[in-house]
């Protein structure tokens, strides 16, 4: 498990772009019958990926070791959506089956967790989000016909798409986190602009359904200082709660996000006028 440093936003201004994506891009997040976390010390979110291939693949006692726990979820809270083939999840023996863009919220407390592709030749790939958790909830299936969609955006500004909301308290009760995936419609490339910060909760975006040449200007920092990293497809990008978040791409895609902090509301925004962009 790879752990990254909190960063204070006077120490963001210093760096370069190799600098940027080795504090704030996460890549390599699906390799066969393995798991890859990495861990934020921002909100300390884990980031991470499992694509069961030939194999079962469980979350062991080493990964617990290194968060200082009995076992992963003993104080911690997890959501994942699939992205790839079929999937069976199971936790403490009760198997959950995902299809492509569906979702598992865990609740704390589950000592047993693995995974497993139903065909090797198309692969689950499990993006996964987790929190620390202080109480715990029923572990609950999402599918996109459950999620709450919002649309927003127009085509003339290039940003129409659809949010589905999976974790949010409308939907499933969680302790902290929220998840849920952003689709834009076929000719929109902007996501979230105008764009906004949220000083009450960091938030993770994972990029993916990338042709391989694609990439996402994906926009961070403060409003009146802001940089930009090259992401492509499959990778995530750690937004800490300063930072806006935002992108556009080549060509349309597809986003998950992930925001662990204060509050579950997800209006709670702090908009940043398009004016006082620098």
């Amino acid at each position: 498990m790879e752990v990254r440093q909190s960063i204070h936003s006077d120490h963001f201004r210093t760096l370069d772009t190799g600098g940027l994506r080795r504090e704030f891009l996460v890549e390599g997040l699906f390799m066969p019958d393995e798991i890859s976390f990495t861990y934020s010390h921002i909100d300390r979110i884990i980031v991470g990926g499992v694509m069961p291939v030939r194999q079962l693949v469980t979350l062991d006692t080493r990964i617990a070791r290194q968060i200082g726990a009995e076992y992963f979820l003993a104080r911690r809270e997890l959501g994942l959506i699939n992205i790839g083939g079929p999937a069976q999840v199971q936790v403490d023996g009760e198997c959950f089956a995902l299809e492509t863009r569906e979702a598992l919220y865990v609740g704390a407390g589950a000592r047993e967790l693995s995974f497993r592709s139903v065909d090797a030749n198309h692969p689950a790939r499990l993006y996964l989000n987790s929190a620390p958790a202080h109480c715990a909830f029923p572990h609950r299936k999402i599918t996109l016909e459950q999620a709450f969609p919002t649309t927003l955006g127009h085509a003339n500004t290039s940003n129409r798409r659809t949010i589905y909301k999976f974790i949010v308290p409308e939907v499933v009760k969680s302790c902290q986190l929220t998840m849920g995936m952003t689709v834009l419609d076929e000719g929109s490339v902007w996501n979230t602009m105008p764009c906004h910060t949220h000083e009450r909760r960091m938030e993770v975006y994972f990029y993916f359904d990338m042709a391989p040449d694609a990439v996402v200007f994906h926009l961070l920092g403060r409003p009146n200082e802001t940089r930009h990293l090259v992401v492509r497809n499959e990778q995530a990008v750690i937004s800490p709660s300063w930072s806006i978040h935002s992108g556009v791409g080549s060509r349309s895609y597809t986003f998950i996000w992930g925001m662990v902090g204060e509050n579950q509301t997800f209006d709670d925004m702090d908009p940043v006028a398009m004016t006082d962009l620098y």
